[in-house]
C-alpha cells in the first residue's frame, strides 16, 4: 500500500510541477501547488454537487429520520464525503509535505477548519438558494469562491503550518 501512495503522490507531484513553469513568476510553487490540488479537488467537488443534485436526488427533499434535508444541503454532503478524505490527501502529501506535525493532529485541524468551511457553505447556500433564489449550482460555485479564501488562509496558517512557527514560501 505504501508503494501505490507513492506512486500516485509522485505522479501527482510530477503533473503539477511539469505545468508550473508557466506559472512561476506569479506565484509561488507551494502556492501553485495548493491551487493545482484544490482546483482540482474543487472541481470534483462542483460536479459531484451537480451530479447528486440533478440525477441522484434529483432536486427532491430527503427524508431521514423524520428531518427533511433540501436537495442542495443534501448534495453538499454527498459531495463533502468523496471530497473531505482526497483534501487531505492532497494537502498533506503533495501541498504541504515538508511538514514535522503528527498526521492525526494535522488531521484534527484539517477537520476544524474543513468544519469551518462545512459552516460557511451552509449558510451561503441557504443565503444564495432559499433567500436570494439562485439556482443551487450557480450558488454553489459562488460559495466556493469565497470558501476556498477562508481554506487556503487557515490550511496555510493553522493545520500545515510547520513546527518553526513560521509558514514556508516554497
Amino acid at each position: 500500500m505504501l508503494k501505490l501512495h507513492e506512486i500516485i503522490r509522485q505522479f501527482i507531484l510530477s503533473l503539477i510541477d511539469w505545468v508550473y513553469p508557466v506559472f512561476q513568476k506569479i506565484m509561488p510553487l507551494k502556492t501553485f501547488r495548493y491551487a493545482a490540488c484544490g482546483g482540482a479537488n474543487t472541481f470534483l467537488d462542483i460536479l459531484l454537487f451537480f451530479i447528486s443534485y440533478n440525477y441522484i436526488l434529483h432536486k427532491e427533499i430527503i427524508e431521514i429520520a423524520g428531518l427533511s434535508i433540501s436537495p442542495h444541503i443534501a448534495s453538499f454532503i454527498i459531495s463533502f464525503c468523496v471530497t473531505f478524505p482526497i483534501g487531505f490527501y492532497l494537502s498533506r502529501y503533495v501541498v504541504f509535505q515538508e511538514t514535522n506535525v503528527p498526521k492525526a493532529t494535522q488531521l484534527m485541524k484539517y477537520f476544524f477548519v474543513v468544519f469551518g468551511c462545512i459552516i460557511l457553505n451552509y449558510i451561503f447556500l441557504k443565503l444564495f438558494v432559499d433567500y436570494f433564489g439562485w439556482f443551487p449550482t450557480l450558488a454553489k460555485i459562488v460559495t466556493t469562491f469565497f470558501v476556498v479564501i477562508f481554506s487556503y488562509t487557515s490550511q496555510k496558517n493553522f493545520t500545515f503550518k510547520t513546527a518553526d512557527s513560521t509558514p514556508r514560501s516554497n
